[in-house]
This record gives C-alpha cells, sequence and structure tokens, in this order.
C-alpha cells in the first residue's frame, strides 16, 4: 500500500548528478565509510544484503581507507589530498561506487574537484569517479528506478534530511520514495526535517554548546511528531540523535535507511 507523506514540497533537482543511465548494471563498488566501518558495520552489510536482492553483485576493495573529508574540513588539505589520491587509486576500477552517506557522497563529489583544482590530471581524475559515485537511495531511486524492496512495518515512520544529502547533493525525494513504499507504515512529518542534528563532524566538538541546543531542538521535534522511528541517510546523524534519544529516555530511536529497510524486508 502507498501512503502518501504529509508533506508538500516537490523533489529539488539534483547537483552534479551521477551519470545515468544504469539500465543493465550487474555491479557495484561499496564504499563502506569509516564511520560504518568503525561503529555501524550492519549498516554497510544492509546495503550489501539489499542490493544483493535485487541481483546488484557488490564488490568491496578492502584498501579502501577514509575520503579524506575530516581532514579537509579542518583544513589539512595536504593530509586531505593524499587520502584522496588514495581513494582515487582504489576505487580506479569501479563501475559505479555506492556510499551510505550523502556527506562522504558529496565529498568525492565536491570536495575532491576543490582539491584539485590546480592539478588537471588529478581533476580529471576525480571528474571520472564523481560521475559514477552514488548516494544509497539515490543509487535504488534515481539510478535503478526501484523503489519498493518488500518492507514492511508496523508504525510511525518519520524521516530526518541530512545537511550534506540535501544541501550538498540535492537528494530529496529518493529516501522519501522508498519509505513511501514499506507497507503498514504511517509516515509523520518531523518538524524541521531538514535542520541540522548539530553533529557536523568537528564541529559538535568545537562549538560543544550550539551542537547542544541544535540536537535540543531536534529531539523536541521528534517527541512532538510521535515517531516510532526516525529514518535518516547519515551514521553521524544516527549517533548524535540516538545518543540524545537515549540520554532524553526518549522511545524512538534513530536508523539508517538501509537498515531499516534490510530489517524489515520480506524474505
Amino acid at each position: 500500500m502507498m501512503v502518501e507523506w504529509p508533506h508538500g514540497s516537490q523533489p529539488r533537482a539534483l547537483t552534479s548528478a551521477p551519470s545515468l543511465p544504469l539500465s543493465g548494471l550487474r555491479k557495484a563498488t561499496l564504499f563502506v565509510t569509516c564511520l560504518v566501518d568503525t561503529f555501524y558495520p550492519e549498516v554497510g552489510e544492509a546495503v550489501v544484503d539489499l542490493l544483493e536482492g535485487i541481483g546488484i553483485a557488490v564488490d568491496f576493495p578492502a584498501d579502501q581507507t577514509c575520503c579524506g573529508q575530516p581532514a579537509y574540513n579542518a583544513g589539512y588539505w595536504d593530509e586531505a589530498r593524499a587520502l584522496a589520491r588514495r581513494f582515487l587509486d582504489v576505487f580506479a576500477g569501479a563501475d559505479v561506487v555506492v556510499a551510505p552517506s550523502g556527506s562522504c557522497a558529496a565529498m568525492i563529489r565536491h570536495g575532491y574537484l576543490e582539491l584539485f583544482a590546480d592539478d588537471p590530471p588529478a581533476l580529471a581524475r576525480a571528474r571520472d569517479l564523481a560521475a559514477r559515485t552514488w548516494e544509497f537511495s539515490q543509487f535504488l531511486v534515481d539510478g535503478l528506478g526501484i523503489t519498493d524492496v518488500g518492507a514492511r512495518f508496523a508504525g510511525k515512520v518519520a524521516y530526518h534530511a541530512s545537511c550534506h544529502l540535501t544541501r550538498e547533493l540535492g537528494v530529496v525525494e529518493p529516501p522519501r520514495a522508498l519509505l513511501r513504499q514499506v507497507a503498514g507504515a504511517q509516515l509523520v512529518e518531523l518538524p524541521g526535517h531538514d535542520e541540522c542534528c548539530g553533529f557536523g563532524g568537528l564541529f559538535a566538538i568545537k562549538m560543544a554548546e550550539i551542537s547542544s541546543a541544535m540536537l535540543a531542538r531536534k529531539l523536541s521535534n521528534i517527541a512532538h511528531c510521535g515517531a516510532d522511528v526516525v529514518v535518516l541517510n547519515d551514521v553521524s546523524c544516527m549517533m548524535q540523535i540516538n545518543g540524545g534519544l537515549s540520554r532524553a529516555r526518549q522511545t524512538a530511536r534513530a536508523v539508517h535507511l538501509a537498515q531499516f529497510l534490510a530489517e524489515h524486508r520480506d524474505r
């Protein structure tokens, strides 16, 4: 059963979208990201489970490391370039790269172009990889045309739109399109759904008081909408929000979209 979101906005045009179409694609390369690899490997496993479930073989380069975003955001661009060059080497042979993170996908699609602006050979390689790099939900919906993975859930579901996914990649509709097809789910609108949760990487450490105030507003909005689950596309937001929910003793929980769909998919 298809349920409409109580949300009137129209999908926004994608910013620097990857190459289309992807008809006939049978293999994808997973960029797992640091936080997923270190803290939430179950999210990476969920991506593999879902992609294999729709007939996409998944390659995982064991040599992959950080994309360089933390160093880039902190102003250590030389260090970020070293990581970026390695990343370009590791993923050079991939047909498409799929990341369960709007933040890390944005680094590859936008940050690399800035890092290598004065290095034409590296810039050409960065542009080539950017054209083959997808955030997970965007890959399913815009790349493959899939919105229904056979998931069902009895409860209230809200969606938190993470900052980089929404503002840097322009990915607005794909996560909602996937959630609309979850049978039995009652979709509720999260007030301030596209407002920052206060994480922002180093921001949460350097500007802790501001970060905490932003998180408090997010927690209040979650309580107001009555969601059982808050679905999102970046585990950094998930870490921030779940920490706050736990400390506030709220019963809702934040879950990555891939994990939510995989856990509730009909086998």
